[in-house]
């Protein structure tokens, strides 16, 4: 039977479902304690002093630790590699500030007790005294800059447009936004026979396992263990080392004992990592009939008050790979100020720069066609790339894909040409409404490489132990199916591991679409290597000269030994570091319908349609799942998700699920996702990725759809997030009464 292809439900649910999984919350180690961060109450001030007396005096406290105690640490490295202008300034940022703070939330002190509760209270009596200094939220403000980022032809850019019979600009904003997976960050810390363990709710274990020990511990890789059970939602925050990692391994080894730490919503919100955040202005030049000639970008990207660990390259490398789109576009040059801000660190959130390029090309594709006189959607067939491999300007090299074919689609399926009727009917009750079509271009790969290992146990079961890492996706399910399908052995025979690098070699985790490219061919070439160290086994054992494999036998003529046998005589253990540092091109059109209460400016997205291209599907279940997903967390970021800091004070106003507005079920229609994959051969599988595409799609589209409803009343432009509030002033600002 074959697996692969197979929309086969999740294995994994039945644990969910009847409360059996395992996330950090649910462990409780023997002689456990409990840690407290005290935070700064302050987006910039010096620390004058700290007493701890009292707290220390309380009952069950154990100990409460500041930047004097931890200061022969190392400091939380920036590991991201960008080639910048000039050297990029990675201020220290020690797990606890050192006489100055520099965003509300920036860690203080840590307190540690016999209970959580005891923590909690006993660093309310801790007193920090402060002197406040002057702060800045926003980027475009901000004179601190950390790095000049620059890649294309400026000088090719420059003259296309001066020759161009059109070039229009615009000047886009990509909202900074507050993750908030289900499960909020949590940890554990371990100390035990000189060895660091961490066990923790995160991703790219490896990674922060790497980190902690060369960056902040400076001992041995083998002195120091990342392990994560469950995690429930990431999105790419949980895949960087923060400072409550360091703290939890140091005040266990200090004490003798674990230590817990699981943060509460409140604390999310002001310090786990946070996404987008940027302004970028893009020129887009083009001839008389309307094909691009060049397209020209400046962006100024906030990076908060300290370089995160994957924060640099959500402004530089990965926009620079989709800059542009799937568009012919000859010349494209970036230029990108990276500038700090007393917030929240700013890191890689699904899709991690690729949302910004495509909603900065799919909002000025709308523009011209506005402003120049042509229609949209033949507008972007015109410059769809369509002939393979196409290299764009900036070096990215597209193998394949079907881009106008996925416009043709959607139109079909989006029932496009029946639009008018439907805007009749709305106007007949008093509201407006728009249509939006847009396209998007991921480029999926994250970090190059990947392991895979397969074992074979005694009692028949074939272990598969992968170096990337699900937080929600449904690996338990896919990798189990690559292996089902490839050994031809039944898919309950296999048992999947990940996350842990006591029991895993090495691996480069979870981001950017990567685990079924990487992982999947690196899991293919195990399995083929295991195929072929059985065939002389299966030989011996058939008496024959040579064998072959096929659904999870080898044959000799009429003779067969199965695979499992095969294990048994002789081992075909086999581990793979397969080298691949290829990028896929997942790709889609997608058509957004919206209606707006004019007299409210209350925006519904009424219907929703997508025609992507994945590759070859693993499971196309779960990959509409993936999308899906994406999806709704970008109609999140185009309608209602917005961080809002005081200009004055620093102090996060959206701090609270009251304030800060993520997509309900009501707020989303039914989200209509058709695949068709034109199969990669970057990986032997075929696999493109599909875990960032719907957050890349669906901004540009919801806004465009927004603007496409309001354009009668002479509304033009509309950053997002399309909050009633926004849409009803442009509906003012724009003359239009209604």
């Amino acid at each position: 039977m074959a697996f692969i292809g197979q929309s086969t439900r999740r294995l994994e649910d039945l644990r969910f479902l009847t409360g059996r999984g395992v996330f950090v919350d649910d462990v409780n180690d023997e002689g456990q304690a409990w840690g407290h961060v005290i935070r700064s109450p302050h987006a910039h001030a010096t620390i004058d002093r700290i007493d701890t007396a009292a707290a220390l005096a309380m009952p069950g406290v154990l100990s409460v630790y500041t930047y004097a105690d931890i200061a022969d640490l190392g400091v939380l490295p920036c590991a991201t590699a960008v080639a910048t202008v000039a050297p990029m300034i990675v201020p220290p940022r020690p797990a606890l500030a050192n006489a100055r703070v520099r965003f509300v939330g920036d860690p203080v002190a840590f307190v540690v007790a016999e209970t959580a509760v005891a923590a909690r209270d006993a660093a309310e009596q801790v007193v920090v005294d402060y002197t406040t200094l002057p702060c800045v939220v926003d980027a475009t403000d901000s004179l601190d800059e950390s790095f000049r980022f620059q890649r294309g032809d400026a000088a090719a850019v420059q003259a296309a447009i001066a020759r161009a019979t059109h070039v229009v600009d615009i000047e886009v904003v990509n909202n900074r936004l507050i993750i908030a997976p289900l499960e909020t960050r949590a940890a554990i810390g371990r100390w035990h026979d000189g060895v660091f363990d961490l066990f923790v709710s995160a991703a790219s274990v490896h990674a922060i396992r790497d980190q902690l020990a060369r960056d902040i511990f400076r001992c041995p890789r083998e002195a120091v263990r990342v392990s994560a059970p469950d995690v429930g939602g990431g999105f790419g925050i949980k895949n960087c080392l923060y400072p409550e990692w360091v703290l939890l391994l140091w005040a266990a080894r200090r004490l003798g004992r674990p230590v817990k730490w699981v943060e509460d919503r409140a604390e999310d919100f002001v310090s786990a990592a946070q996404g987008r955040d940027n302004v970028s202005r893009g020129r887009l030049a083009l001839d008389a009939d309307g094909r691009f000639l060049a397209l020209d970008v400046n962006t100024v990207a906030g990076l908060g008050a300290y370089m995160s660990g994957g924060g640099p390259g959500s402004s530089t490398n990965a926009p620079a790979a989709a800059m542009g789109g799937g568009y012919v576009i000859p010349a494209i040059f970036m230029d990108v100020r990276a500038n700090f801000t007393n917030t929240a660190p700013i890191d890689a959130y699904r899709g991690a720069g690729k949302p910004e390029a495509n909603y900065l090309i799919e909002r000025l594709i709308d523009k011209a066609a506005a402003q120049c006189g042509f229609d949209p959607i033949d507008l972007r067939r015109r410059n769809l790339i369509a002939s393979f491999p196409y290299q764009k300007a900036l070096g990215t090299v597209v193998d394949c894909g079907r881009f106008a074919a996925n416009i043709d689609d959607v139109l079909v399926l989006a029932d496009h040409a029946d639009f008018a009727t439907r805007r009749a009917a709305s106007e007949n009750r008093g509201l407006l409404r728009g249509v939006g079509v847009a396209c998007f271009l991921e480029t999926a790969r994250g970090a190059p490489n990947e392991g895979a290992e397969i074992r074979f146990g005694d009692d028949g079961v074939v272990t598969i132990l992968v170096g990337t890492q699900s937080n929600g996706q449904g690996h338990e399910t896919a990798y189990p199916q690559i292996a089902a399908d490839l050994l031809g052995l039944p898919i309950d025979r296999f048992r999947y591991i990940q996350a842990d690098t006591a029991e895993i070699a090495e691996g480069n985790g979870h981001g950017g679409a990567r685990s079924m490219h990487m992982g999947g061919a690196a899991l293919f070439n195990a399995a083929q290597q295991v195929i072929d160290k059985g065939k002389p086994v299966a030989a011996r054992l058939l008496q024959a000269q040579s064998v072959i494999f096929r659904d999870g036998r080898y044959y000799a003529g009429d003779l067969s030994v199965d695979l499992l046998t095969v294990a048994q005589d002789t081992s075909l253990d086999t581990y793979v570091w397969n080298m691949l540092d290829l990028i896929t091109f997942p790709n889609g059109c997608h058509v957004a319908e919206v209606e707006i209460d004019p007299e409210t400016g209350q925006v519904t997205l009424d219907r929703y349609t997508a025609v992507d291209d994945y590759g070859t599907l693993i499971n196309p279940l779960l990959t509409i799942g993936q999308v899906q997903g994406g999806v709704a967390q970008g109609i999140g970021q185009a309608l209602t998700e917005h961080v809002v800091y005081d200009p004055d004070s620093g102090q996060l106003l959206s701090g609270s699920f009251m304030d800060y507005q993520i997509p309900r079920a009501m707020d989303l229609p039914d989200l209509d996702i058709t695949l068709i994959g034109v199969p990669t051969k970057a990986n032997p599988l075929g696999v493109k990725g599909s875990g960032q595409a719907g957050a890349i799609a669906a901004p540009q589209t919801i806004i465009s759809a927004i603007l496409n409803a309001l354009a009668p009343l002479g509304v033009t432009h509309i950053d997002m997030p399309a909050t009633p509030e926004r849409v009803w002033r442009a509906i003012q600002q724009a003359g239009a009464r209604p």
